[in-house]
């Protein structure tokens, strides 16, 4: 076996090995999610002896599972929709006209970014309270657009900024406003950016806790993290209880990854040889 063959599976070796790693911890909390609490608590490092399905039945029936999926979802698809197109929008003309103006934009954009979430939360619930907007999806959805709109329009206008003037010129050259540049030439373009923004603003949306947590009241409107942290509680834990829940909890993100995953995978790539 040559040298270059020799490097090339040691790194394919090394590859797997910290792919196992990082799986190990999910292994581990679907292995205990099928053990009754009394074997957890037996052996905590143990692999089931036999496949006991009972602990989900105990969560499918308290979680309200299917509602808060559905849920989730919806408010996930509507913040990503909004997000990606709000953002193209508006950093569009700031890629563009590059003036002191729009350099002050761009600041004022990037201290968004660095803003940490918990400095929003009391401004926003007072506005969405004084708004009739609590307890509402329309409000859990403006909130989430809003906090991660800075992210859009910074990503977008490095992206923008990379793409040929040439091709808008020749659009006006045939009588294109604006608006039909950017629909036209520019949208189409932003494929691989939007794969990856879209990415990023799943993860955020899916997995946060606070802000469902402080505008939605109603139990019909809960998202999944909130009917996991209400199954759960807060006082005694149950391993019995927790393995299922963080299963569920991240099953239905983790099927729509393995349904889309060459799509995602395309679209993140594919700005490595624009």
């Amino acid at each position: 076996m040559t040298l270059p063959r020799i490097a090339s599976f040691a790194a394919q070796a090394a590859m797997v090995c910290i792919v196992l790693v990082m799986l190990t911890p999910v292994f581990y909390m679907i292995a205990m999610s099928l053990r009754t609490a009394a074997e957890i608590v037996e052996q905590p490092l143990g692999l089931p002896d036999r496949l006991y399905f009972g602990n989900y039945v105990n969560a499918l029936s308290q979680m309200a599972y299917l509602r808060s999926v559905v849920n989730s979802i919806g408010i996930t698809l509507a913040v990503t929709v909004l997000v990606a197109f709000l953002g193209s929008m508006a950093a569009y003309p700031l890629a563009r006209r590059t003036n002191r103006f729009t350099r002050l934009v761009i600041m004022l954009v990037a201290l968004g970014l660095a803003t940490p979430p918990f400095v929003t939360i009391t401004p926003i619930y007072v506005i969405f309270r004084n708004l009739g907007l609590l307890d509402s999806y329309l409000g859990i959805i403006l909130a989430f657009t809003a906090l991660n709109l800075p992210l859009a329009v910074f990503f977008y206008t490095s992206f923008i900024g990379a793409i040929p003037k040439e091709l808008e010129e020749a659009a006006r050259l045939d009588n294109c406003n604006d608006w039909q540049i950017y629909w036209y030439i520019i949208r189409p373009l932003l494929g691989p950016a939007t794969a990856t923004l879209s990415l990023f603003v799943t993860l955020m949306v899916w997995n946060d806790f606070t802000y469902p947590l402080l505008l939605l009241t109603s139990p019909e409107k809960f998202t999944v993290m909130i009917s996991v942290y209400r199954f759960l509680g807060n006082l005694n834990v149950q391993p019995d209880q927790l393995f299922p829940a963080a299963v569920l909890g991240s099953l239905p993100l983790l099927v729509l990854f393995v349904i889309f995953q060459r799509r995602i995978v395309a679209g993140v790539t594919a700005g490595a040889v624009k």
